[in-house]
Parts: structure tokens; C-alpha cells; sequence
């Protein structure tokens, strides 16, 4: 992806069109693509078989390029297969990083759910990708190939209409918030109904678009139940489950109300797959090696029309599957414990790490916008995020504000040299001193030590937010005097405050602190 990106012509190097390597070339060098089952449709002319042998040369010249630094810097060399794998590995995290952002990020646990993959190399990363995820099922469709294609003839025909609002969730606005969904119901079966489509087929969703006063955050939220409690019970349960905490004493607003009527699609590709005969005992149609992490594995190989319903397969195996309705495909996943535990560097491993890593800070930054009341954070975007080790070195962070991001480092390990001793699980602590690690004073820095569920003595490793307070108390509104002498005619100080402590938010104490330089 990108301006450097094989795409489509010339395609991966494999295709004959001399393309470079890519993650299609790693799947056939580790043999989980089989040449001789693609059709001939590469070359100049559209007519040959794929190249593995331009793909084994042009790995090799690589292998030769990564070795050749590896033995200056006196690392351990690379096979041929170790770096294809590696690539595909690192390909593998960067897939997982936009899935985790639109199903963690909303407070949805991957875990409970199911990985469908679909497009024509789907199924050659879903597993991997789930392993990654820590999903225990992958779904790979019939028709995964053309899912695109075959969703656009399922789907239902679908009208949908809204209207502004702009009123409190409460008693006294509640019938005016029901008679405008009731309109807008109407007037969308109406709708659906003038298209020719029976009103019996038809069924209506109510959906409030709601948030709390004051912030920008607003969460979609349906209910069949024509009461304000099911529908801010809803938005307090979604809100929980994304940012981890409510605001029980701010108002909900209605910024919008919905309705979305549906006309039920009356095509069904529902299909009976037959039971396997007991006359016609499983067996895979060749076998091929395949490379894994610990090496070349002898890997059973399946014509998924020889296969039948309820059929299971052991892996590994590799399952053909041109565009048929011959059935879909479940896969149990397993996850194994990594045991490998070396402090010698390995570069595909850290490539991998800091994927995860500035995922972690990324969505920290996310939470902190979407949740935030000031304009500052919200709109301005004043703030920044990170992760830090256990020393407080700075480990990763989301791509923020540089000036916070050089110096958050001092400040964590500032509170570890300070105050490293006292920290407790639940503990949090409030700072923006200069001595301290900070910048000017309206910047507060938020840290957050971390601790292992079976330690909790000292921190695994730090979480930290930086962000830009509107007013902290200075001579002049902003807290940004010019004519200032000393810090105390800036504003309120804080060189190691506990915001929180044990899990306890000190509102009362801040808050006075922040009034103190005022009085």
C-alpha cells in the first residue's frame, strides 16, 4: 500500500511482470501458495504458471543484503525462509492493528468474537492474524472471494432519515423525542412502500445519536423498548465499555434522532452440503512442505470439493477453494505459548513490538479526544501520548505534539526517582513542574504506573498523556504571562501530585490547588 506499492500491474515479482517483492512472494517462498494450483494467468501475455524461481532469486539477493548487515553489527545471519517469514509476520501485526483499533477501541473484546476473512488471499493470513488477536474461531466463506460482489446482491434496500435535535434525555422532552421518531418512522416506511416493496417486509429501527453535555463524543444508540431509560441505559453501558468510566452527574444530550427502514433482501443462497459417506473415508489430495517458526512441516493439502459437511481437518493444511458453493470453512484456532526468552536483539520481533506498542499509544490518544471537554484537547488536538519501561525510557508513542513527546521521558523518570517507592496499584500522578520534567505549566502530564497482576511491588511499565490546560490560575488569562517573574505568577505547581490514589479521584484536591494561585 502506498506510493511504492506493487499493485495490480506490475504485481508482486512472482507474476512475471517485474514487480518487486511482496508479502505474495513470502507466501510462496514459504510454500503456502502452490504454484502448479494457480491458474496460468501471469507473464507479459496473461498465459504462465507463477515464477517461484525470479521470487527465490530475488529473496536470496535480500537474504544476502540483511545477512551482510547482521554480521557488522555481529548478529546471528538469516535464512532465506526466516526473513520471508518474517515479513509476512510484520505484515501480519499491521493487518491486526486497524482491527484492534475499530473492535478494542469501541470496547468490544476480540475475544468473543469470530475472525471472517474474506478477498482471495484472506484465508493465507486469517489464522495468523487471529492467533495475534487471541480469536478462537475463523470463519473463511464460500464465496470470500467475491464477498464484496455477493453483498451487494444480499443487501436489504435500506432508507434512512434523521433530523436534528438538540434536547436533554429527561421526562419533560421524552414525548417530543417519541412523536419525532414515530413521524420519521412513518414517513421512511412511506418511503420504502412507494418503491414497490410489501410494508410487511419491512421493519424500522429507531436509533438516538447520544452524548454527554459538554463533550463531542456522541454514541449511536437503538432500542426496541420506546423509553428514555433503554435508550441512556444503552449509551451508558457503550460509553463504559469504550472509555472505561461515566460521567453520572452530566446531563445526556440528544444530538440527533434516526430511523432506518429496512426492506428485507428475499434471496437466499442457503445450500445443504451432504454428510460425508462411510464409504468414502477423508484423505487430502497430495502433500506439500510448508515453513513455520520452527521450520519446514510436512503439510496435508485439500480440494475443497472433495470435502464434505462436518468434515475436520487437522492442521496444518492448505484447502483449494476456487469460487464455489461447496460449503463454508471453521477453523478452531490454537493459541501456543511462546517460550522463546533471549535478550538478543531480533529485528522482526521489534518491528512487531512496536506495532503493538504505538497501537497501544495511538489508542490512548484516541480515548483522550473522543472523551475530552475542553477545546484544547478536543478540537486544538494540544496533547500527547506514550508509553514507557519499566526505567521510564520512552518505549512508543502515537505520532502527537514532538516538544511533549521529548520531554515526557524526564518526567516519568523524575516520579521514579522522586516518589518510585510509593507508587501503588490504583495510584496516579499529576505533574507539570519544570524541575520536574515539565515545559511551561499549562502543560500537565498524567502518568500512570502499570503493574503485573502477580507483582505489584514495582511498575512493568508506564502509560503517560501530556495535554494543554485552558487556564491553571496565571496573571493573565491562558496562564501565559509575558510579564511573569516567578512560576507562582503563572499558575498552579505540581511536581509529584497524586490525582489518584489507590483508584480514588482527588477532585476536591486538585481542584483547590488549581484555585490557590487565584486567591
Amino acid at each position: 500500500v502506498g506510493p511504492e506499492a506493487a499493485d495490480v500491474q506490475p504485481g508482486p515479482a512472482c507474476y512475471r511482470k517485474g514487480g518487486p517483492l511482496t508479502v505474495t512472494d513470502a507466501n510462496l517462498i514459504l510454500g503456502r501458495l502452490i504454484a502448479e494450483d494457480f491458474p496460468a494467468l501471469f507473464g507479459p501475455k496473461g498465459d504462465e504458471q507463477l515464477d517461484s524461481e525470479v521470487t527465490s532469486t530475488k529473496f536470496k539477493e535480500l537474504t544476502e543484503t540483511i545477512n551482510s548487515f547482521l554480521k557488522e553489527n555481529e548478529k546471528k545471519t538469516l535464512s532465506v525462509e526466516e526473513i520471508a517469514l518474517g515479513f509476512i509476520n510484520v505484515a501480519n501485526e499491521s493487518m491486526s492493528r486497524p482491527i484492534r483499533a475499530l473492535t478494542e477501541g469501541k470496547g468490544f473484546d476480540l475475544r468473543d468474537h469470530v475472525l471472517a476473512c474474506f478477498g482471495g488471499a484472506g484465508g493465507q493470513h486469517a489464522c495468523a492474524i487471529a492467533r495475534t488477536l487471541g480469536m478462537k474461531t475463523v470463519f473463511v466463506s464460500r464465496f470470500a472471494g467475491v464477498l464484496s460482489a455477493l453483498g451487494l446482491a444480499l443487501a436489504d434496500v435500506v432508507h434512512e432519515m434523521q433530523e436534528p435535535s438538540g434536547k436533554a434525555i429527561n421526562p419533560d422532552n421524552w414525548s417530543t423525542v417519541l412523536d419525532r421518531l414515530k413521524h420519521l418512522s412513518k414517513c421512511g416506511v412511506e418511503e420504502l412502500t412507494k418503491q414497490g416493496h410489501d410494508q410487511k417486509s419491512i421493519i424500522v429501527e429507531k436509533y438516538l445519536n447520544l452524548r454527554y453535555e459538554g463533550t463531542d463524543c456522541a454514541l449511536m444508540c437503538t432500542s426496541n423498548e420506546d423509553t428514555p431509560e433503554s435508550f441512556t441505559n444503552l449509551f451508558l453501558k457503550k460509553y463504559q465499555d469504550q472509555f472505561g468510566f461515566t460521567l453520572p452527574d452530566r446531563p445526556i444530550n440528544t444530538d440527533d434522532i434516526r430511523i432506518r427502514a429496512l426492506a428485507k433482501s428475499a434471496m437466499n443462497i442457503d445450500r445443504k452440503i451432504e454428510n460425508r459417506p462411510n464409504d468414502k473415508p477423508l484423505k487430502e489430495s497430495k502433500k506439500t512442505k510448508c515453513y513455520f517458526e520452527k521450520g519446514f512441516v510436512e503439510t496435508s493439502v485439500y480440494l475443497i470439493h472433495e470435502l464434505y459437511a462436518n468434515d475436520k481437518i487437522s492442521g496444518p493444511a492448505i484447502i483449494i477453494d476456487p469460487i464455489t458453493d461447496c460449503g463454508d470453512i471453521h477453523i478452531a484456532i490454537e493459541h501456543i505459548k511462546d517460550d522463546t526468552d533471549s535478550t538478543e536483539l531480533d529485528l522482526i520481533k521489534l518491528s512487531i513490538f512496536q506495532n503493538r506498542f504505538m497501537s497501544i499509544a495511538e489508542q490512548c490518544g484516541r480515548v483522550l479526544q473522543l472523551t475530552a471537554i475542553s477545546t484544547n484537547i478536543k478540537e486544538r488536538l494540544d496533547f500527547s501520548c506514550a508509553v514507557f519501561g519499566p526505567d521510564g525510557g520512552l518505549v512508543a508513542n502515537a505520532p502527537h505534539i514532538p516538544v511533549h513527546l521529548g520531554a515526557m521521558q524526564e518526567a516519568v523518570q523524575y516520579q521514579m526517582r522522586s516518589i518510585g517507592h510509593e507508587l501503588r496499584d490504583g495510584d496516579v500522578i499529576l505533574s507539570n513542574h519544570p524541575a520536574a520534567g515539565g515545559t511551561h505549566l499549562p502543560d500537565f502530564t498524567v502518568i500512570t504506573p502499570v503493574f503485573h497482576k502477580e507483582n505489584k511491588d514495582k511498575p512493568v511499565f508506564f502509560v503517560a498523556s501530556r495535554g494543554h490546560h485552558a487556564d491553571i490560575g496565571g496573571l493573565t488569562p491562558g496562564s501565559m504571562p509575558p510579564n511573569s517573574t516567578s512560576l507562582l505568577q503563572e499558575g498552579a505547581q505540581f511536581i509529584s501530585f497524586k490525582i489518584v490514589e489507590q483508584g480514588k479521584f482527588k477532585e476536591k484536591e486538585v481542584t483547590d490547588r488549581l484555585i490557590d494561585p487565584g486567591k
